[in-house]
């Protein structure tokens, strides 16, 4: 009984998505690329996007360059709010500079052109690592700021 009470009060999806593979374009040029296992859509109590399975995202520039690539295991869009959550093993690498950035999770407030965490952060650029305790960024990842930084550490391959 208490199983399938459970399940009476689990609410369906407005919309489900199988094996996403998502590209947004403006005037013809590719801005962003999606792919994920499973997306699942709510309209009600919020509207929100999830991404249980994981999602993996590709910016490019105007020469259709890969600038950006992210990876979480679960993600959720808060559409009415303007807010992206990833969290679970996220994985942020920005081409143009060389980091790559793991984090347990992070924010995305896009009409604020915002992306930050409060939690551990560890940044890896050729042979140095820097630690902190979470970053901020604008949306495009050029302004990346670690908070508390914990030291660099130069290492010799």
């Amino acid at each position: 009984m208490k199983d399938i009470s459970q399940f009476q009060r689990q609410v369906p999806p407005d919309q489900e998505i199988i094996e996403a593979h998502i590209w947004r374009s403006e005037e013809g040029r590719l801005q962003l690329e999606l792919e994920a296992p499973r997306i699942v859509q709510y309209k009600k109590p919020d509207t929100r996007t999830i991404y249980p399975k994981g999602v993996e995202l590709r910016f490019y520039d105007d020469q259709r360059q890969l600038q950006t690539f992210i990876r979480a295991n679960k993600a959720t869009s808060f559409d009415d709010k303007n807010i992206i959550t990833a969290k679970d093993s996220v994985v942020v690498i920005d081409y143009t500079n060389g980091d790559t950035i793991y984090l347990e999770d992070i924010v995305w407030k896009s009409d604020e052109d915002i992306i930050y965490s409060n939690h551990p952060v560890r940044a890896v650029n050729g042979n140095r690592v820097t630690y902190g305790d979470g970053f901020v960024s604008d949306a495009d990842m050029t302004n990346l700021r670690i908070t508390r930084q914990r030291g660099i550490i130069e290492f010799e391959e």
